[in-house]
Formats: C-alpha cells, sequence, structure tokens
C-alpha cells in the first residue's frame, strides 16, 4: 500500500506540480495539453483558494498529485447568491493512477473545505469519476449554465445537504479559467518536447463536454 501524505502546495513546489499536471493530462482530453498553464496562472488569481491547494507526496518527497480550488458562485432566482466551490486541474502521475490518490486529495480536501464554510462545489468532469465521490448531475439540484442549459459534465456536491434545496440556481464560474491559447502554447515551449497525437479518451471527452440533458 502507498504511503501518501498530503500537504498544502509550496511555492517550491510549482513547477514539479506544473509537470506533474503535463504529464497528467498530455494527450487525454486533447493532442497535447494546456492545464499545466491553468495551474500556472490560477495561483496568481484573486479567486484561486491557497488554503484548498493540495499536493500528494511519497514517502521519498515525490510529489504525484494535486487538487487546486477556486471560488465560484450560484444566484438564485432573486438574484442572491452563494459563493461555493469548483476545483480544476486535479492531476495524478501516470505511473501513480488508480491507486486511490485522487480520492485521497478529494476527501482531505473536502474536510477542510466545510472548515472553512465552503458548503457546495460545482465542476465539470466525466460523471464516472466523481459520482463515488458524491457527486451527482446539476439537474438533480436546479443547477444551469449561463445559456440555461444542464450540462452532462456539469457536476454537483453538497458538502452541507440541503443547502441548494428549492431553488434554482445559475452556476457561475471564476474566470480564473478563461486564458489565451495562445500564451499556453507559449508557456508549454519551456518543458520538455511531448508528442501530441490522438487518443481515444478524446473523442469520449468531446461527447461527454458537448452534451446536454433534457425533460
Amino acid at each position: 500500500m502507498l504511503n501518501i501524505t498530503v500537504r498544502n502546495e509550496r511555492e517550491s513546489d510549482f513547477r514539479e506540480v506544473e509537470i506533474l499536471t503535463r504529464k497528467a493530462f498530455w494527450n487525454v482530453h486533447v493532442p497535447g495539453c494546456d492545464e499545466h498553464y491553468l495551474a500556472h496562472v490560477l495561483r496568481g488569481h484573486e479567486d484561486f483558494i491557497p488554503e484548498l491547494d493540495f499536493v500528494a507526496e511519497t514517502e521519498d518527497g515525490e510529489i504525484v498529485g494535486n487538487v487546486m480550488y477556486t471560488k465560484a458562485r450560484l444566484v438564485d432566482e432573486n438574484r442572491n447568491e452563494l459563493s461555493i466551490l469548483t476545483f480544476g486541474p486535479i492531476s495524478v502521475h501516470p505511473d501513480y493512477q488508480r491507486m486511490g490518490i485522487s480520492r485521497k486529495l478529494l476527501e482531505f480536501s473536502f474536510d477542510r473545505a466545510v472548515k472553512l464554510g465552503y458548503k457546495a462545489i460545482v465542476i465539470f468532469g466525466n460523471p464516472a469519476n466523481y459520482v463515488s465521490r458524491g457527486f451527482k448531475s446539476c439537474k438533480k439540484y436546479n443547477i444551469c449554465a449561463a445559456d440555461g442549459s444542464c450540462p452532462a459534465a456539469m457536476l454537483v456536491k453538497e458538502l452541507v445537504p440541503g443547502t441548494l434545496d428549492g431553488k434554482k440556481w445559475l452556476y457561475q464560474e471564476s474566470l480564473a479559467y478563461r486564458f489565451e491559447k495562445s500564451d499556453a502554447e507559449k508557456f508549454d515551449g519551456y518543458f520538455e518536447p511531448m508528442k501530441k497525437e490522438f487518443r481515444p479518451s478524446q473523442e469520449e471527452f468531446y461527447i461527454h463536454s458537448h452534451s446536454i440533458i433534457r425533460d
């Protein structure tokens, strides 16, 4: 059994985490990836939450996983706002995947999030990866995207049960997740070259990310 310690990311970890994130996402969603650039820019955004920025570390001091959180908002029909969380990227080194590291990162961070006063999390992800962690379809919580749709990939977890009951909500993601693709490509040039290629997971990602739940 792999002995993993979860702790807050330090400034000295930044480059190692970006390398890890790049390896974890390379060719998974698209040829190449830009999640390592996202990790880089998130840290400087006002919505980033350093207290919920965690790494998973082996006994030998190798960082093999990471999760980052930012603030997001839900707005109800009366324009009342609820400050919530979203996370991503969540990364596990390819050599250490399917060992329970992402589960440990999430469970640890959920506990810390509750202690910080947060009551709900909204993410975009593959349902198969998150329903076992307590996430449900946004449709079940009457939460929609900015265009009024209910994306199949938009998943919700109540950290405090009953938080979202009885209202209709509009999800507003942090602007921290918006960046220029050209900036990401330039940033990638500072890393070891890796071959971009097609994988079936990219088609799976396309299907999930473009699917909408209807009544």
